[in-house]
Formats: structure tokens, sequence, C-alpha cells
């Protein structure tokens, strides 16, 4: 059985907090990858572990590399589209989204995913 898919916006959990991240914005969602290791084992609160754990990001963090447990999609464009076009590959496996953009989450929710808010993985 394949692990359920969470979907982590990084230009928003990243902004969610205000500690600096746009002086450097791709050592910011380096930290949050890192973060998500964790996540990809021990799951997050409603969802157990193991978990297939995707960030994308986008603009100056694009560069930013996966790490085992972490698989880092840079966006080519904009990220919101390259999360719902993730979300619409993954159906009908159980995926969850990790965002505080509303619209975002109207679209992904439309495609049968859940959603979590930046908290959750912080």
């Amino acid at each position: 059985m394949t692990d359920p898919l969470l979907v982590v916006d990084g230009a928003n959990v990243v902004g969610s907090v205000p500690d600096g991240w746009w002086r450097d914005r791709a050592a910011a969602a380096e930290r949050l990858r890192d973060s998500l290791v964790r996540v990809s084992t021990e799951g997050v609160s409603p969802l157990p572990g193991p978990l297939e754990v995707v960030l994308v990001v986008e603009g100056r963090a694009k560069h930013v590399e996966s790490v085992p447990g972490v698989h880092v999609v840079a966006a080519e464009a904009s990220g919101d589209d390259k999360i719902v076009a993730l979300v619409a590959e993954a159906a009908p496996r159980p995926c969850t989204v990790v965002t505080a953009d509303r619209e975002l989450k109207d679209r992904v929710r439309a495609l049968g995913a859940h959603t979590l808010g930046p908290k959750s993985v912080r």
C-alpha cells in the first residue's frame, strides 16, 4: 500500500512565522525541509506516519534539493498551480495539503484533498 501524501506549500508555511525568512528564502525553505523529515516518519496530527512528504518551493527557493524523507518540487510558475496538479495526479490516493491560503484550500478540497494549517508542521 502507498503511504498517504502530504503536500506542503513551502512559501506559505515559511511565511507564516516572522523569523527573518525574507533575508534568505532558500535557507528558510531548507530549514522547513529538514524539519519535515521527522513528519515523514512520525506523521502529523491527525495523520499517523509514515507519510510521503512533498515540499513545493518557488522563486528564490527553487534550487532547494530533496533529502531522504522529503521530496522537494520546484514550481516553474505558480506554486499553488503546482500543488493543485500534484493533488490531481495523486487521486484517489489520500492527500493532505498544508497551507493557510484560502483559495488554494478550496481548490484542493474540490479535488478530494484534506487541508491543515502551517502550525501543524511548525
